[in-house]
């Protein structure tokens, strides 16, 4: 019997994202705007993890629906760590993806290649229909800050985001290629034993 998932984003390439790499998986994925749900939940969270938590709770007790919600963001070196909890919000509210990604540029304007080192970071956390967290997992991938977008795929700040070790950005992979290194993927494929569990 097909299960729906919602996934708390507003996000399509995330639930794309999610979607994609459990493809074999007999789920109705959601997201906020296909069930019409405007709520916000209050990220207030110090970490990706209360966030993740807060957010899946908060719309599964709001649904009844058996909830998926990821924190994610990207931690930046020479920036003490920032945008961190606030990657979404960095630079201000109202910013397109791409407006948020040339402010942090204008950030490390003048900083060397090499010491722009960065990871992204992601936690998810899984809630019942009732709010009860039943699992938690975390994935990260590091690389760099690069000087210039490149790239057209992905979303967010995947077009800034080097991998020296595939020299191109996260925006320049194939799907496949970014599922098998992302945070994203990372802390998925973390958490999908349990998810397996629960949905059999």
């Amino acid at each position: 019997m097909m299960t729906t998932l919602l996934v708390a984003t507003h996000n399509p390439g995330k639930v794309a994202e999610y979607a994609d790499m459990l493809s074999d998986l007999d789920i109705k994925w959601q997201s906020l705007d296909d069930i019409g749900l405007t709520q916000e939940v209050d990220e207030s969270g110090l970490t990706f993890l209360e966030n993740a938590k807060l957010k899946a709770a908060a719309y599964a007790q709001a649904t009844g629906l058996l909830t998926l919600a990821d924190d994610s963001g990207l931690e930046v070196d020479a920036l003490d760590g920032a945008p961190g909890v606030l990657t979404a919000r960095f630079g201000g509210p109202d910013l397109s993806s791409k407006e948020r990604y040339e402010f942090l540029l204008a950030k490390l304007a003048g900083v060397p290649p090499l010491e722009r080192k960065a990871r992204f970071v992601c936690v998810i956390a899984l809630a019942g229909a009732d709010g009860q967290i039943l699992a938690t997992a975390g994935g990260a991938v590091a690389g760099l800050i690069a000087q210039h977008p490149a790239g057209d795929g992905g979303f967010g700040y995947d077009p800034v985001f080097y991998l020296p070790e595939k020299e191109c950005t996260m925006a320049q992979l194939p799907a496949e290629a970014k599922h098998a290194l992302s945070h994203r993927g990372d802390a998925l494929r973390a958490i999908e034993p349990q998810l397996r569990t629960i949905l059999v």
